[in-house]
């Protein structure tokens, strides 16, 4: 990030949902005027209705977080959707040095900017009775156990007190925040002793499904019953009867929070919490306009080029899903979202940081051990140039590459993990002040599920290799066995180009039959392993070398000359005497060699190579036994 600008951090949830999606808009509009950077902790949550697994896996993410590189925080608790998590939150972020915002809910010890739901749902509920003289009314709460819905009925029975109604009106029905009660809300109202002519809901979502389990069962509205939400959703405003109700105003609440912050980090401080007043939007559903057909034609049209688009960023998400099905590396993946990431907006730049272990391995490989804190860009993709990419790792204290652009940047940060094991962090930087849709969602999911792939892919490759190193190694020494001596030497003669010179040799221990009668196998197989070091030393140009069996050894070298073997036989020697001396052991390692220099090309049979050092090699062991005799 630019040096001179004040980065803020939004800890939120769910910014690319319908319902939130303007949240960042607003405050990517107020950071542009305001002239600072917001790093957008993005957590996804809640996938559909049941999996929140996913979601409690994110925090590993936020727990890592250095907040010392942050000038100012808010914290958005309203987005949270799983048990615990915004707690979770909440007490990292008690640890900041920067001041901490909490917007749209209480939180003490934080500074408190947050909106005047209680004035509103108090305008809503006199407008159904002042304005319309609705008498009957009910109220359709959020799930109870939420603090938002819990405010929303307390100031619904307060109102109705107050006016002499009883307290619950004409019923409560605790719904979900969401478009599942809608069937049994309805059922419920319509089975009261006084059916009521107004029912005022928690949100916009619950209005949708009562209005429309309403339309089933015959029930006009608002000419039976009248209804209204809150939120002033867009699906709200899209609906057919569009929902009457009052709308958090996203752009006042960003500008002050930015505003506020601002003030405190140069020291100015705020005494008291501050609240953000809703705007009113009454239209059909509680009966105060008419619909116009000619406007609502025109936004059917809008919504049919949603829908279209909708299903062609839906046949590129399915294509993409091939696509990395085929990945096999991380330069396969990078690829693949170079080309084919179109289907979620606009983009500037997009980083995947992958976590790195103590010892460099990256967190898709199957060697890695436990996160250090430092990451390395798997994908690093930056439209305009505008991003430092000098640092070769990233730590959390530093998690947005620095910008050469005095600009300010609005940069979203989202966990990439699969299960419990997070693999690290996307970072992206949009065009334009929209957050991208729910396709990048997609994305991140299909990333996080490939680099597991990869992981478990490397590990069975390893596990292979390890599997197939055993089929050619020998047990006791480490050595090449006959299996693996013999493929090896035959793939470097096949390799052959044009005629060489190549060198075969046969090694065998002296007296090898003497060390296990008088000490013991266990000796003997010392004695094999101390002449396998001796040998293996010998071949540093090239040879190569295999226990053949017992105490047997092959050497093949595909380029050699009479010099070379010269050498090879001279420290052969030298090295058995020096075992000898520093080993102590009661008996010596000695070796009988036999060697065949011959010139061949990719046609030379290693069989009768062998053949004659073989014959060579018990010349000079039938010599030295003849000179002890």
């Amino acid at each position: 990030m630019a040096a001179k600008l004040k980065t803020i951090a939004i800890f939120g949830c769910s910014y690319s949902s319908i319902y939130r999606q303007n949240m960042p808009t607003a405050f990517n509009e107020a950071a542009e005027e305001l002239n600072v950077n917001l790093v957008y902790i993005n957590s996804l949550g809640k996938i559909g209705g049941k999996n929140a697994q996913y979601g409690d896996y994110e925090f590993d993410l936020i727990e890592f977080i250095d907040l010392d590189q942050f000038d100012g925080i808010i914290f958005d608790g309203e987005g949270y959707n799983i048990d615990g998590i915004a707690e979770k939150v909440i007490h990292k972020l008690r640890g900041a040095k920067c001041p901490v915002i909490s917007m749209s809910s209480h939180v003490d010890g934080f500074y408190n900017i947050d909106f005047d739901d209680s004035g509103g749902i108090c305008m809503l509920i006199e407008h159904m009775l002042d304005y319309h003289h609705y008498k009957r009314i009910g109220f359709m709460a959020g799930y109870l156990t939420h603090p938002d819905a819990q405010l929303r009925l307390k100031e619904f029975r307060r109102i109705m007190t107050s006016r002499g109604f009883p307290e619950d009106g004409a019923g409560v029905f605790e719904g979900d925040f969401w478009f599942h009660k809608g069937e049994e809300a309805a059922d419920y109202f319509l089975s009261r002793p006084e059916r009521p002519d107004a029912i005022v809901c928690s949100n916009d979502y619950m209005a949708i499904s009562l209005v429309t389990a309403f339309k089933k069962r015959g029930i006009r509205v608002p000419d039976d019953i009248a209804v209204s939400g809150y939120d002033g959703s867009i699906e709200g405003q899209e609906y057919l009867p569009h929902i009457s109700s009052a709308t958090r105003e996203r752009k006042d609440i960003a500008r002050k929070c930015i505003q506020v912050l601002k003030d405190l980090s140069d020291g100015k401080g705020i005494t008291t919490d501050l609240h953000i007043s809703p705007a009113l939007i009454f239209t059909h559903s509680c009966g105060c306009h008419t619909l116009d057909y000619m406007h609502e034609s025109e936004n059917i049209n809008k919504i049919y080029a949603i829908n279209r688009s909708l299903t062609y960023n839906l046949y590129d998400a399915e294509s993409s899903i091939l696509m990395l099905n085929k990945v096999d590396d991380l330069e396969g993946l990078a690829s693949v979202y170079g080309s084919e990431s179109t289907n979620f907006g606009d983009y500037k730049a997009f980083f995947l940081m992958l976590h790195i272990d103590s010892s460099g391995r990256l967190s898709s490989e199957s060697d890695y051990t436990s996160p250090s804190g430092k990451f390395s860009p798997a994908i690093w993709i930056d439209k305009n140039n505008e991003y430092d990419r000098s640092p070769l790792t990233f730590d959390f204290s530093s998690m947005v590459p620095e910008s050469r652009s005095e600009k300010p940047h609005s940069i979203y940060i989202m966990s990439v993990h699969c299960a419990e094991r997070m693999f690290g962090y996307a970072a992206i930087e949009m065009s334009g002040k929209d957050i991208f849709n729910e396709f990048y969602n997609i994305w991140l999911l299909n990333i996080a599920t490939t680099l597991e792939t990869l992981m478990k892919n490397d590990r069975i490759k390893k596990l292979i290799g390890s599997l197939q190193n055993l089929s050619i190694r020998d047990v006791l020494t480490g050595m090449l066995n006959r299996r693996g001596f013999d493929d090896k030497s035959r793939e470097a003669i096949l390799s052959l180009d044009g005629k060489k010179t190549v060198c075969t040799m046969v090694i065998d221990m002296d007296g090898l039959k003497r060390i296990n009668d008088d000490y013991g196998h266990y000796e003997g197989d010392r004695a094999i392993k101390g002449a396998a070091e001796i040998i293996t030393r010998c071949c540093d140009s090239g040879e190569i070398a295999g226990r053949a069996g017992g105490d047997e050894f092959y050497i093949f070298s595909p380029d050699y000359s009479a010099k070379k073997l010269a050498r090879f036989t001279e420290r052969l020697n030298d090295l058995c005497r020096s075992y000898n001396g520093y080993s102590k052991k009661p008996y010596s390692v000695e070796l009988s060699f036999g060697a065949y220099l011959v010139e061949t090309d990719s046609t030379g049979r290693l069989e009768d190579f062998l053949k004659i050092s073989d014959a060579r090699m018990y010349k000079q062991k039938n010599a030295k036994h003849t000179r002890r005799k």
